[in-house]
């Protein structure tokens, strides 16, 4: 993972800022910050926010066209300036995504397994990629063409996010064991590329797997007291903690979300997700008391 790293002036120590796009970062200050029906972040506040992040505002403005029309954001006016609300249909996706994000401990996973069956008709062939992309953002794994597994915890979850998307009629769910005589962490290798995940895991945990630590030495006794930090502290927790949750966010989608018992020795998840919700407690907090400052100003 490539970073940069924003100076920090106070501490004479880096903020390391993974190398991520303008896009992600913007959906994770409108997620944090602007979610609520009728609220809305002016064009001035998102520039200057992302000025805090070390991005200029042509880009900043290039990625908000691009999200506008993907159907994220949408133009309105707030309190007579121009400004962005987020789209209603986000605000289900990003209630769910609370729950995994900020979970403080792993989900470990049933032991018994959700299979999902989809078929979709040649002539709605263009249904088949948003289905596939569904189920993938749920932590599915891919057995065989139209046949995807996952642990049966998600059924509920993975019924309610394709009926939304008006394609629950295209799948068929089974639930029960596998019966396999086998390594069954043989077979999960195959279902799922946790290579790639595990690359995931190791990215942030290279920029971030002390953040909890160095941010308490650097609170030391006011660790726990959001109310006796600075302005420039305050300032510095958000230019940390808001690529920290960028990058971080990637991983509960990705992680297949089993039992470790059928996942590799060693696997980094727990680690990650300890780091990260150590650093969350710590400087969310004190990032949202810069935010609404910038915002409210």
């Amino acid at each position: 993972m490539t970073t940069r790293t924003v100076a920090d002036a106070t501490a004479g120590a880096g903020i390391p800022a993974p190398v991520v796009r303008h896009q992600q970062l913007i959906v994770t200050l409108f997620g944090l910050y602007c979610r609520e029906t009728g609220t809305a972040l002016p064009v001035a506040s998102l520039v200057a926010l992302l000025g805090d992040l070390g991005y200029d505002a042509p880009g900043v403005r290039s990625a908000v066209s691009r999200l506008k029309a993907k159907g994220v954001l949408r133009s309105t006016r707030s309190n007579g300036v121009a400004a962005y609300e987020l789209s209603e249909s986000l605000q289900t996706v990003f209630a769910e995504g609370d729950q995994r994000i900020f979970a403080e401990r792993r989900d470990d996973g049933d032991r018994a397994w959700l299979l999902a069956l989809f078929s979709v008709p040649e002539a709605q062939r263009h249904l088949r990629h948003r289905l596939r992309s569904v189920l993938s953002g749920l932590g599915f794994g891919t057995v065989s063409a139209g046949v995807w597994i996952a642990s049966s915890g998600v059924a509920d979850r993975a019924r309610e996010r394709l009926a939304a998307q008006g394609l629950d009629h295209f799948v068929e769910f089974f639930r029960g064991d596998y019966l396999f005589a086998g390594d069954v962490r043989a077979k999960v290798a195959t279902w799922w590329d946790l290579e790639a995940i595990d690359e995931l895991i190791g990215d942030f945990l290279d920029i971030y797997a002390d953040a909890d630590q160095a941010w308490q030495r650097r609170l030391g006794t006011h660790a726990t007291d959001a109310a006796a930090a600075d302005d420039e502290t305050c300032r510095d927790a958000f230019r940390y903690y808001i690529p920290l949750l960028t990058l971080w966010r990637q991983l509960p989608y990705r992680d297949p979300d089993l039992p470790l018992v059928y996942l590799p020795a060693g696997w980094r998840e727990p680690a990650a997700r300890r780091a990260f919700t150590g650093a969350h407690r710590l400087i969310a907090p004190l990032a949202e008391r810069h935010a609404r400052q910038v915002i409210d100003g």
